[in-house]
């Protein structure tokens, strides 16, 4: 529903944070120490060492996180910069280009762009036609003038490559226990038999409780090492991570590719092809016949197949299109939930009026029997996955601790495993990769969670 409710307008954006009388007789530096928003960058910038570079002569362009895309950061993540200034600079120093780019020339970017920065590699920088976009960061203020350059505000911390080191299994011993949501599970699995193969001795259970009972077994229970989850960990009071913190773990996700979540019916069905927003939430809640969501449908009950209600797709679900609300799809006619994904497909392989819903690699692995649906015109693709314009796109993850992967050699190993060979094992089992930004990150959460070992 998010997605549904954004209003697209081109982004010609006021610096209203930034007025100043005299703006273009301060450095970049003296802008952002007059602005409270900026403390944690003043402070980082301080504690690299960069405030002298960052006051030179320039000219420069400064891509500025705001305190809150650095709170949105794992506070492990944070410590370890602030505790390794070489890291630190490095990412640091990947938010500034060493010459004066203005919005209007990165507007004029409608095709992405590398861009070298200070830090030595590349930013892509293209103007999607709603926001400029610098890798997964979004300019929400733009050409702020100082008199050694500009600055752009963005909403996200900007990460350069992080290397990851090379795991041999082999020399790894003692168990891994994984749980939690069954759309992120085929992966998992794919990966630890690839571990298994490449000579890991030991064993690595994964088991299929749905994401929230992942995060149960994980943050309540401490019986995992890994959390499995297709949706990220809830926070606030009494919710997932409080638990966490509760028990003594510290949860750090790590993005492991993007599903295209799949509503789908039996090959036999010869009529729907593609259906609207608005037919996708009546066919989820209110319709009881195919014929009540549209007149030219077939009189005949609609049968539902759905995740039961620990499954992270189920809330996924539920937030997009019913926007948080549940209980109009408990309340739907012939709903039968279940937390394994396969005895989904299984109910909407038998018949031609059940429909449901589930991750993409349980739709292609069976796509000899089931049909996808497009919403609005727009299919479930790699093109559409990853520009965000198939409604159902959502990101994927697997979670761990910092003192579990320190303490356990096997996990820290599988975990950097894990993101070596995704590239790879994610196409075969069936969900798109995420981004490199994403994959920056993840490395760099990583070396954080461990110390870089």
């Amino acid at each position: 529903m998010k997605k549904r409710l954004l209003v697209l307008l081109v982004v010609v954006l006021a610096v209203v944070p930034f007025v100043n009388v005299g703006a273009q007789d301060q450095t970049i530096v003296e802008i952002a120490a007059g602005n409270p928003d900026f403390s944690t960058l003043v402070e980082l910038v301080t504690a690299a060492g960069l405030v002298e570079t960052l006051s030179g002569e320039g000219p420069f362009t400064v891509f500025a996180p705001t305190n809150d895309a650095f709170a949105a950061l794992p506070a492990v993540a944070v410590e370890y910069l602030a505790g390794n200034p070489e890291a630190l600079t490095r990412v640091l120093t990947y938010h500034v280009l060493p010459a004066e780019v203005m919005a209007e020339t990165a507007m004029g970017m409608t095709e992405a762009g590398e861009v070298a920065t200070v830090e030595g590699s590349n930013v892509t920088v293209v103007f999607d036609g709603t926001n400029v976009r610098v890798n997964d960061a979004i300019v929400v203020a733009a050409d702020v003038d100082a008199s050694n350059g500009v600055i752009h505000v963005i909403d996200t911390v900007l990460v350069p490559a992080f290397e990851l080191p090379e795991v041999t299994p082999a020399v790894l011993s003692g168990d891994i226990a994984i749980d939690g949501s069954s759309t992120v599970e085929p992966l998992t699995v794919a990966v630890a038999n690839r571990f298994t193969n490449d000579g890991f001795g030991g064993n690595v259970s994964v088991g299929e409780s749905g994401t929230g009972g992942g995060f149960k077994a994980f943050c309540e229970e401490g019986v995992t090492d890994i959390s499995n989850a297709s949706r990220p960990i809830r926070t606030g009071e009494g919710e997932e991570q409080s638990k966490c913190e509760a028990i003594g773990r510290t949860p750090v996700g790590f993005r492991v590719g993007t599903d295209g979540l799949s509503v789908v019916v039996s090959s036999t069905n010869d009529f729907a092809t593609d259906v609207t927003f608005a037919e996708l939430q009546a066919l989820f809640s209110t319709a009881v016949n195919w014929s009540d969501v549209r007149a030219e449908w077939p009189a005949e009950p609609i049968v539902r197949y759905v995740p039961g209600t620990d499954s992270g797709t189920w809330d996924y679900f539920i937030e997009e299109v019913f926007d948080s609300a549940p209980e109009p799809a408990l309340a739907a006619s012939n709903i039968n939930q279940s937390e394994n994904d396969n005895v989904l497909v299984q109910g909407v392989q038998s018949s031609p009026y059940a429909i449901g819903f589930f991750g993409y690699a349980y739709y292609q692995a069976n796509a000899a029997t089931l049909k996808a649906l497009a919403i609005d015109g727009v299919s479930p693709t790699a093109s559409s996955v990853e520009d965000g314009s198939y409604l159902l796109a959502r990101p994927l993850f697997i979670y761990s601790d910092p003192t579990i992967m320190q303490e356990k050699p096997q996990v820290a190993g599988f975990i950097a495993y894990y993101l070596t060979v995704l590239p790879e094992v994610v196409a075969e089992v069936g969900y798109f990769p995420s981004s490199q930004f994403a994959a920056n990150k993840a490395a760099l959460w990583w070396v954080a969670a461990t110390g870089g070992m």
